[in-house]
């Protein structure tokens, strides 16, 4: 147990002083070991992560933030060509910019926090071997750094979702759409809760850093993102339950178009596969910690 002193106290009558400890770390002997008062604790910390995020992801760029709209609006424009307008694969009556671009929005703010906290002790390597400082901080800041992109490009998407309002296109947002925050933090955790178990994989085996980028690249392809669920055919329905980005994708779509379906039971087999690898995660996380440092 390692103590520190934030000032000494001097007791009266005595030539002893009385050390008064404001902060105390001790070897983790639970399961799960989340100190939300040290969290607090270091709040400032994890604001400075997750400035650090944001900022030096367009360092010395010339459009800057602007690439958060550029990108999804330009994955949206290829995916209206290839599957709307080749492949004529429909949206459920949803015009092809908010389906298209909503999903690409989505799955990037997924995939954002899944491969951000899959390399934490790689890229934080030189901070952990210095100060001791609660390590879940900075899974923390690199999700809410996440949700601060994607905001920027559910800004873009409301002001197309306005317009396609006023020129009659069948789309009616619902009430649920005020919970919208509910979706950022099921993917977010979704997405962290994986990024923290693969974190554990990725310290030891590097390799694994290339197979879950291409692992990615391959999902995206059974999650209702560039097609609606209903038109995926019975026989394959079977990956979108067992994958738990497919709910809330499409549930966004009913929540603000107005359009879609999901499946209760697929809404709850993804509820329970987020918090159970949010579990999990946060169980290899805190036993990585402990060791990351002599593997790295």
């Amino acid at each position: 147990m390692f103590q520190y002193a934030h000032k000494p106290i001097a007791d009266k009558g005595s030539e002893n002083q009385i050390m008064d400890w404001d902060l105390t770390v001790t070897s983790k002997g639970k399961l799960i070991n989340i100190k939300l008062r040290e969290l607090i604790h270091y709040r400032d910390l994890i604001v400075m992560f997750f400035v650090r995020d944001f900022t030096t992801t367009y360092k010395q760029t010339i459009l800057g933030p602007l690439w958060h709209i550029i990108n999804p609006l330009f994955s949206t424009l290829v995916y209206a060509f290839l599957f709307g307008g080749i492949a004529g694969i429909g949206t459920d009556g949803i015009p092809q910019l908010l389906f298209y671009f909503g999903g690409t929005m989505l799955w990037a703010f997924f995939s954002a926090c899944l491969s951000n906290a899959s390399n934490i002790f790689i890229t934080n390597a030189g901070v952990f071997g210095k100060v001791y400082f609660p390590r879940l901080s900075v899974p923390i800041a690199t999700m809410l750094s996440a949700v601060l992109k994607m905001l920027i490009q559910f800004a873009m998407l409301m002001i197309f979702l306005i317009y396609y309002i006023f020129t009659g296109s069948p789309v009616h947002p619902g009430p649920m759409a005020l919970f919208f925050p509910l979706i950022i933090l099921w993917l977010g955790a979704l997405g962290t809760g994986l990024g923290m178990i693969m974190s554990s994989l990725t310290t030891k085996y590097r390799d694994l850093r290339q197979v879950l980028d291409l692992a990615l690249r391959l999902a995206m392809y059974v999650t209702p993102v560039v097609y609606p669920l209903s038109q995926v055919p019975e026989r394959f329905t079977f990956f979108f339950y067992i994958n738990p980005v497919s709910a809330p994708v499409e549930l966004f779509r009913i929540w603000f178009y107005g359009l879609g379906s999901v499946p209760d039971s697929m809404i709850v087999i993804s509820i329970t596969s987020t918090i159970l690898v949010v579990f999990f995660g946060l169980i290899l996380f805190s036993r990585n910690e402990r060791t990351c440092m002599d593997v790295i």
